[in-house]
């Protein structure tokens, strides 16, 4: 009877680890969406304005952040700016959110180490 205890108590213990777990995780999400909300906001600040190559980086890994895969068509041939952020953004395809928001804030550590902020 002593097994059937200890192994009851286990299990308590095993689904007490994975609500933690979950917690954690919920918090550590909350903490993420913090930091790339702020980075967001900052970059708004930057003393100069980035290379238009970073510009498109921000871009396509905001894009990727907050909404996913691109699911745009790409626009017409003479829309050469609205091309080269989509091809930026489709670039970006199949990777995760989470992995585009800790590039994404990356990257605006980077600009911000680089050219400062105002």
């Amino acid at each position: 009877m002593g097994s059937k205890h200890s192994l009851g108590k286990h299990m308590e213990n095993r689904d007490d680890l994975r609500h933690l777990s979950a917690i954690a995780a919920k918090v550590g999400r909350k903490w993420d969406e913090n930091r790339f909300n702020d980075a967001a906001t900052v970059v708004k600040k930057l003393a100069a304005q980035p290379e238009d190559q970073d510009l498109l980086e921000l871009y396509a890994l905001y894009k990727q952040s907050t909404i996913g895969d691109c699911n745009t068509e790409r626009p017409g041939m003479l829309d050469f700016k609205g091309k080269a952020k989509w091809d930026a953004w489709n670039g970006k395809k199949s990777m995760g959110q989470e992995t585009a928001k800790e590039q994404y804030i990356t990257k605006v550590e980077a600009l911000i180490a680089s050219i400062g902020k105002k």
